[in-house]
């Protein structure tokens, strides 16, 4: 963990959420009903970046709503490059990108902010894949 990572996990585990404040933020932002979800793990199983997530999209939605906060210190959140495969295949039709996006915005609006990609090791930049990076400048120029 780089010194710039350790100080941003720090910072994040200072946002503090009333009882049950983290999952109303969440579904306000987003606009799903993250209780609708009953955990079948199908957005995890046809993610294409599982591999390289911390915890799986069914699990960060249980973090949510169990309102476990260090799901803010996921990387997973960072990872989800916005494909709707998700989405797509949600039985009960929970848009879990619009989850993911909105744990970020939780952050960003705390000016906690993990994309500035010239603060990105050059080495680690190079293990980063590009759609994640495409996503990252679609999210950022609007």
């Amino acid at each position: 963990m780089t010194k710039n990572q350790a100080l941003n996990t720090r910072e994040i585990s200072k946002i503090v959420f009333k009882k049950g404040e983290l999952v109303k933020e969440v579904e306000e932002l987003s606009g799903e009903n993250l209780f609708g979800c009953y955990q079948c793990g199908t957005c995890s199983a046809g993610c294409p970046f599982v591999e390289d997530m911390d915890l799986l999209p069914d699990e960060v939605i249980r973090y949510v709503v169990l309102d476990r906060r260090e799901v803010l210190n996921s990387k997973t959140i960072w990872l989800c490059a916005s494909c709707y495969t998700c989405a797509e295949r949600c039985p009960r039709d929970i848009n879990i990108t619009k989850i993911m996006e909105a744990l970020r915005q939780i952050i960003l609006r705390r000016k906690i902010d993990y994309t500035d990609v010239l603060k990105i090791p050059k080495k680690e930049r190079e293990t980063i894949p590009q759609l994640a990076f495409v996503s990252l400048f679609r999210k950022n120029i609007g």
